[in-house]
């Protein structure tokens, strides 16, 4: 079996999760930084909900004293209404619009998903709410009932808090790096040898391997980064042919193996929307262009019958 570089001992903080169809695929799981700065964003917006709330219900109240029909009844429940919608509403119902994400984890491109990776729904979003508000946000000490959901995020291996723990989510970073979509440069004197290449057996897996290993292959400590560009070069040479000239770096040759796939596919996917732009404007003409006006029908004579329609 093939050893990705995502295996190999790294710094980049990936990890693997296996969603419920049984696919694998690399992750990053937010750690407690980005997640507090995410919760700082979502504190300043909920205290601006919260003032603009209270002074709405503030003027209701007023109105309502004013036409006697005020109580101390009337502002507990006003309080109340006020409270859960901002501390209880606005996640849960933000995570549920956005597929698992607030304000705060917006601007630091975090989301929330299952533990097998598809998006959360309302229950999900609800019980992170009541257990932040619950457990979480408890009294007016927030820092000392913070320090079991600090605890808890620090220990995990995919730094869940408790609201995380009960309603089976985790929190991960929705941007993808750009050093993974990154596609080495062709080496010059590698570029006519390239473009003789029989990449039919070149799959997407190993493709993908070797883009890793060379995007990322400086934060691979040794002796895991020589053995596996060793590997790696062994299965590329064992699907491709021609062999690479005498004397070729492994590095270089991974490299012209790649950028010549990759140049092939852009060439036939601009191929490609060649044809869809010439084949679709004549498409699109052919059905709906107009169908011809029927020819006029001349008047009858008198006492002339119209002839039947076959049909």
């Amino acid at each position: 079996m093939r050893v990705t570089p995502l295996d190999a001992t790294s710094s980049s903080g990936s990890d693997r999760l296996v969603s419920g169809e049984a696919v694998e695929f690399d992750i990053r799981y937010a750690r407690l930084g980005s997640r507090t700065l995410a919760l700082l964003i979502d504190i300043g917006v909920q205290l601006v909900v919260a003032l603009v709330l209270y002074f709405l219900l503030s003027m209701l109240i007023g109105l309502a004293f004013a036409g006697g029909f005020g109580d101390v009844a009337l502002i507990v429940a006003g309080l109340a209404v006020v409270s859960v919608v901002v501390l209880v509403g606005y996640p849960a119902g933000m995570e549920t619009l956005t597929r698992g994400r607030t304000l705060g984890k917006l601007a630091m491109g975090l989301r929330v998903v299952r533990d097998d990776g598809g998006p959360i729904r309302f229950r999900h979003a609800l019980t992170r709410a009541l257990v932040r508000v619950a457990l979480e946000w408890p009294g007016l000490l927030p820092p000392l009932v913070w320090v079991p959901s600090l605890t808890t995020m620090l220990l995990n291996p995919q730094g869940k808090r408790l609201g995380d723990l009960a309603a089976g989510t985790i929190v991960i970073h929705d941007r993808t790096p750009a050093t993974w979509g990154w596609v080495p440069a062709m080496p010059p004197p590698l570029a006519a040898w390239a473009g003789t290449l029989d990449l039919t057996g070149l799959g997407d897996d190993l493709a993908l391997a070797v883009r890793h290993y060379l995007a990322r292959n400086r934060e691979i400590r040794e002796p895991s980064r020589s053995r596996l560009g060793y590997s790696l070069a062994s299965e590329v040479a064992a699907c491709t042919t021609p062999p690479p000239p005498p004397g070729t770096p492994g590095w270089a040759y991974l490299a012209a193996v790649l950028a010549e796939r990759n140049r092939r596919a852009m060439h036939r996917l601009a191929r490609a929307r060649a044809a869809t732009a010439t084949v679709w404007p004549d498409l699109v003409r052919e059905l709906w262009v107009p169908a011809p006006a029927p020819a006029p029908v001349p008047p009858l004579a008198p006492g002339q019958l119209r002839p039947a329609v076959p049909g």
